[in-house]
């Protein structure tokens, strides 16, 4: 009993990752090229007819969708990283006080 030592608390994982933060800069990109306005408020280029501020407008949509789906596969790979890492993490405790004992 006396061998026994508190178990250590296990490393915590950074919050902030670099796939984090691409997926930050992936969801805000759509939000700021569409609140600046005086960017594509003109009519020039026009595309089949429908002028430059309103296409620009709708191509951000389907680039949003992307940028969206992009940002989910990044965090859910993350994510899955991360519990495999804790798992691990437990296991190998596991396993260390099973041998000690």
């Amino acid at each position: 009993m006396a061998d026994t030592a508190p178990p250590s608390a296990p490393a915590r994982l950074p919050v902030v990752t670099p796939t984090r933060i691409a997926c930050a800069v992936l969801l805000a990109a759509p939000f700021v090229a569409l609140i600046w306005v005086s960017s594509y408020s003109r009519l020039d280029p026009a595309l089949l007819g429908i002028p430059f501020f309103y296409w620009y407008q709708l191509a951000w949509v389907v680039v949003s969708a992307l940028f969206t789906g992009a940002a989910y596969l990044l965090v859910r790979r993350e994510e899955k990283r991360r519990g495999a890492v804790s798992a691990g993490e437990t296991a190998g405790e596991s396993a260390g006080e099973g041998a000690a004992g």
